[in-house]
């Protein structure tokens, strides 16, 4: 219901909003305190610094806002424009947030990541962008992780913007989706960023609006990225034997989307570290890519873990590289704490297939063996929540 409320007013105000294309001007105003606001997070790194003596009412009501004392103490610090003496313009802020459903959460975030916002018009300033966000079915909880997009002008950006996306995505759900993965990639240039990197797409091979979009909505961030980045990213998919017409090649394409290309050939390297050839890395990577997006000392904690203490070859790892990608602390921990336990108390054979025993969603892996067992063995919940620590297969020839 808020959101076909904003719609109707939006379309009042944005007649041209509803089409995805048409080069209609927007009459709305644009604002000197916005734009002063925006531009000056490009200067604050120069001007602010840990030294810079915050104002006492300001951190006061940071911390009012949700933030610690230390974190609210280091943003104003680093934000020297800020102050907040008087708290009726920053309290209109705050309400007009919680207002089109921003949590607690989202509202500290906010404070921590761009305070000034506290300082604004907030019916002149802000309220226009909610309700052209809420008209779309934005959510407020991803609108805090780039909330300088309420200080961008709705008629020189952000309507721009969401027009050439139309354009090419054709739905405002898919808009959703690949804003709901990077919310920041709106907050690019439409002439300098968004353009040429879809003109880059274009050239290196995705010529249908429907190749384009599909990239989009799986990795909106490819608009933050040079032409030169996203030519060598086609280089480097080419160079696996990945073609565009492949179906995984929208995520393969979103992977390293999110990683420099040295950053890619460390990555390879560090696995054949592991006596792993290229080529192998190579599958693995086109079957779960997420498997090298972790950082160099998880890969290699985890490598260490298969190879050393499970004694695996890499390469066995590697059938399924979805492994790698899980989460070592709290999930493949757990897991061999679990079939040590069962192993230990009999209800498992040794030779079981470990690797395969240790794939599969948490429901399927507690199911099969928590869940099943827990009445007779609690040990194995014990060890499922990592109250029972994995020690290592002792004396069960796995």
């Amino acid at each position: 219901m808020f959101a076909a409320i904003c719609r109707r007013r939006l379309a009042a105000l944005f007649p041209q909003i509803r089409g995805c294309g048409g080069g209609g001007s927007y009459h709305v105003q644009s604002n000197p305190q916005a734009a002063l606001l925006f531009h000056s997070y490009s200067t604050t790194a120069v001007t602010g610094g840990p030294d810079s003596e915050p104002c006492p009412d300001t951190v006061s009501y940071l911390v009012s806002c949700g933030l610690s004392p230390a974190a609210a103490r280091h943003t104003a610090a680093n934000t020297p424009s800020l102050r907040i003496r008087s708290t009726e313009k920053a309290d209109a802020v705050c309400a007009l947030l919680r207002s089109y459903g921003f949590s607690d959460a989202d509202v500290a975030r906010i404070a921590r990541s761009a305070p000034l916002l506290l300082t604004v018009d907030p019916d002149r300033i802000i309220r226009p962008k909610l309700d052209f966000f809420a008209s779309m079915g934005f959510e407020p909880s991803k609108l805090s992780t780039a909330p300088l997009l309420l200080a961008r002008s709705l008629e020189k950006h952000l309507v721009p913007s969401i027009q050439f996306l139309r354009g090419i995505i054709g739905t405002d759900d898919g808009i959703r989706r690949g804003f709901s993965r990077i919310p920041r990639a709106l907050m690019v240039s439409l002439d300098n960023c968004m353009r040429p990197a879809v003109e880059a797409l274009r050239r290196h091979g995705l010529t249908s609006s429907q190749d384009v979009s599909k990239v989009l909505v799986v990795q909106m961030g490819v608009l933050m990225l040079s032409p030169v980045r996203i030519g060598e990213i086609f280089e480097d998919l080419k160079a696996m034997g990945m073609s565009i017409t492949d179906g995984r090649f929208a995520n393969s394409f979103r992977a390293m989307c999110s990683m420099k290309r040295a950053t890619w050939l460390r990555k390879v390297a560090l696995y054949q570290s592991f006596g792993m050839s290229e080529s192998e890395v190579f599958e693995a990577f086109k079957k779960q890519p997420t498997a090298l997006l972790g950082a160099d000392e998880t890969i290699k904690k985890k490598a260490l873990f298969f190879c050393d203490t499970l004694k695996f070859e890499m390469r066995e790892v590697m059938a399924n590289p979805v492994i790698m990608a899980y989460s070592f602390e709290k999930t493949i921990l757990p897991r061999c704490a679990v079939l040590s336990v069962l192993m230990r108390e009999g209800k498992i054979n040794p030779d079981i297939q470990l690797l395969h025993a240790l794939l599969g969603s948490a429901k399927t892996f507690s199911g099969k063996y928590v869940y099943r067992f827990a009445a007779d063995v609690p040990d194995v919940v014990e060890a499922y929540e990592g109250k029972i620590k994995f020690e290592g297969f002792k004396g069960q020839d796995v």
